[in-house]
């Protein structure tokens, strides 16, 4: 999908334990990516889970820009078990 990313540095407030690298890493990396449905918002919504260089499993959400660049707004480690199930990993 989109290659093209960049992190909120908000997600730093929540998560201090990821840095950019790490997200920008397991977005690189994502095995799963979908469009998250039922939002109506101007931007598409995207989920994904992936791993980052030091192997851990990332979950992330973005949206996809006019410029096809996806914006980082939320990353967190563990993936929790309502992003697994919305992604369809058990």
């Amino acid at each position: 999908m989109c290659s093209n990313a960049e992190v909120d540095p908000r997600i730093h407030e929540r998560h201090p334990e990821l840095l950019d690298s790490d997200i920008l890493s397991a977005w690189k990396n994502a095995f799963v990516i979908i469009e998250r449905s039922g939002v109506t918002l101007p931007d598409t919504i995207l989920v994904a889970v992936g791993s980052d260089s030091n192997n851990r499993l990332i979950e992330m959400v973005g949206a996809l820009t006019e410029n096809d660049k996806v914006h980082l707004f939320h990353a967190m480690t563990p993936p929790s078990a309502k992003t697994l199930a919305e992604v369809g990993i058990e």
